[in-house]
């Protein structure tokens, strides 16, 4: 006889999982809607209350609707499902930052909450035009947004070869430890999904409430402090005050940011892929890999100022100004777009103005992967800098053998042949989207670093522009849809939209 529990109506399984995250988008309407209450902003709390109840009866509607639906299981069902996030839920999103600010438009809102699920972080209104609690909203957002992401690329894109943790070959992640190996090759998509969420959320969860208890004793603000925690956990770069370099917790804030942004360096600190990485022992080509940027980097910049100053240089700004670039170039290298108070104090004793095509540069490299950083990936440029070493050593000594074993071997190999097709894929969609907000009367210097700036999820790094962030404001429609579409490739690195695009997975 068939097994007649395996067809009970499970909200759990792959079919009701968009229907769970729709129900949760409701549930945590109600943490903005108490905070707006608290603070006597009875309409922004009445705006959320009423969006969480609106998505609260959808949830139970689409759910009874769909509760005996039995599709046959097929990998481009999930794929359409991660695509349709990005397109469908900011509109749920939306829905209390519209009700909350009148002048707001649907669009507008869209847009808004794409920016923050997609951890770009970029923004069409000034921190003043918004009330703190939908600064709250946003972060809250984009919080969230690094998490799904996190969760969906292990459960989803990792075991289908579409993400950078991939680059070092299939074989290195099937050698890795046990329990994910049985979870990635025999478990189904949910209970994947279900399996990594409980895993992270607590390490993702407890960071981030430790930041926040850090920030608060170092002086912020409370609202200040968490939007601040979550935007670095999520590299966001989310702030209801334009910045760190305007929060009144000072060094000793950016002390603690930098320390918890070196979890978007390297993809080891989670704990879901240190078991996958063993036959690397302790060898971390990431980290190795963001120390010498940094280094190059930070040295640049101090020659830059050093070189030809307006005034004598003191020792205490000589030590604000390498921190200031040591913290600067760490948070645009993850992708967060935090700046610190020293980076352009510098410039007053100086002369000289940042550069910014350095913060560009740093962010199109990013930060870890598998991690909430965008760009193109540190274990990447690691790896292609290893196949070209190689081939170097081989002109010298045709007959010499590489070593460090087999990890290297097929990290300087298969994943470098992997790494070079993204950078491929990348370019064209660097140069796809610049060309498009050209043709959409946008300046060429303009165009290429929103193009970046969407591709890479690093909305602070317009701040290198002459109009800094309210660049974003003054783009039409059209030109925020392009960046828009911009953000969601950068966001699933285009991998997963060619696959979904390829005809071969229809067949299954």
């Amino acid at each position: 006889m068939p097994n007649r529990s395996a067809r009970r109506p499970d909200l759990r399984s792959d079919l009701g999982f968009p229907v769970v995250v729709l129900g949760l988008s409701g549930a945590i309407m109600l943490l903005p809607a108490a905070h707006a209450a608290v603070n006597g902003e009875f309409v922004v709390a009445r705006a959320f209350f009423y969006s969480a109840v609106i998505l609260a009866v959808l949830t139970v509607l689409i759910a009874l609707s769909t509760a005996n639906l039995r599709p046959r299981v097929r990998p481009q069902r999930h794929l359409i499902y991660l695509l349709g996030t990005y397109a469908v839920l900011p509109t749920a999103l939306a829905l209390p930052m519209l009700q909350a600010v009148p002048q707001m438009t649907l669009w507008q809102a869209w847009f808004e909450m794409l920016s923050a699920f997609t951890t770009t972080g970029a923004t069409l209104f000034a921190p003043e035009d918004l009330p703190e609690t939908l600064h709250l909203w946003r972060a809250l957002i984009g919080w969230l947004g690094g998490f799904h992401f996190i969760v969906m690329a292990l459960a989803l894109l990792v075991p289908m070869n579409l993400i950078g943790i991939a680059d070092t070959s299939a074989r290195i992640s099937a050698s890795g430890a046990d329990t994910s190996r049985q979870i990635n090759q025999i478990a189904d998509t949910g209970q994947r999904i279900r399996y990594y969420a409980l895993m992270l959320l607590p390490a993702y969860g407890g960071l981030t409430l430790a930041l926040w208890v850090g920030l608060l004793i170092a002086g912020d603000d409370g609202l200040v402090a968490l939007c601040h925690a979550m935007s670095t956990l999520s590299t966001s770069g989310i702030s209801p005050i334009g910045g760190t370099e305007r929060a009144t917790s000072g060094v000793l804030g950016e002390v603690m940011i930098a320390v918890l942004l070196l979890v978007s360096v390297s993809r080891r600190v989670l704990p879901s892929i240190a078991g996958l990485e063993r036959r690397f022992g302790r060898y971390d080509p990431e980290f190795l890999t963001a120390s010498c940027i940094l280094l190059i980097s930070v040295t640049a910049v101090m020659v830059t100022h050093v070189a030809a100053p307006i005034v004598p240089i003191r020792i205490d700004q000589l030590a604000s100004m390498i921190w200031g670039a040591f913290f600067t170039t760490l948070s645009f290298l993850t992708t967060t777009g935090f700046v610190s108070g020293g980076w352009d104090a510098a410039t007053l004793w100086s002369g000289v103005t940042p550069p910014g095509l350095l913060l560009l540069a740093l962010a199109l490299i990013g930060g870890g992967v598998a991690t909430t950083a965008g760009g193109v990936k540190l274990l990447r440029v690691y790896s292609v800098f290893r196949h070209g070493q190689r081939e170097l050593e081989l002109l010298i000594e045709p007959s010499s053998v590489g070593g460090r074993g087999t990890a290297a071997r097929q990290l300087r190999t298969e994943g470098a042949q992997f790494a070079f097709i993204f950078f491929v894929l990348f370019a064209m969609m660097i140069g796809g989207v610049t060309a498009g907000l050209t043709l959409l009367a946008v300046d060429l210097e303009s165009a290429i670093v929103l193009a970046l700036a969407a591709l890479t999820n690093a909305g602070p790094v317009t701040v290198i522009l002459e109009d800094g962030m309210s660049v974003w404001a003054n783009l039409t429609g059209g030109q925020q849809a392009l960046l828009a579409a911009g953000m969601v490739l950068g966001r699933l690195e285009m991998l997963a939209v060619l696959t979904f695009l390829t005809p071969e997975l229809w067949r299954r």
